[in-house]
């Protein structure tokens, strides 16, 4: 089986633009770039025309990091939590 060779189709981009509107075809523009591959100028294309059409993507992955002061602030809550149900379980006397 052999190995799948990356191309750096991506760095190219503004040259094969440059090369599709002086109106030659794609696989020209493949061949004459050395890019291998049935549609690889095609993919390449196709995905540019997505994100002009998406804008940015979505973020994804962890979310934003909270400020410190909500952080100081949960912290704070939280004490406060675990003091009332302890005082709530001493005065039942579950303890």
């Amino acid at each position: 089986m052999m190995a799948r060779k990356y191309q750096h189709t991506q760095e190219l981009l503004p040259k094969i633009k440059e090369m599709l509107e002086g109106g030659m075809t794609q696989r020209e523009v493949a061949e004459r770039l050395g890019v291998t591959g049935e549609r690889a100028i095609h993919h390449l294309l196709t995905r540019e025309r997505k994100k002009e059409l998406h804008g940015i993507p979505k973020q994804r992955g962890r979310k934003p990091a909270k400020a410190l002061a909500e952080y100081k602030y949960e912290n704070k809550r939280l004490k406060m939590e675990v003091e009332l149900l302890r005082d709530f379980l001493l005065l039942t006397g579950k303890e």
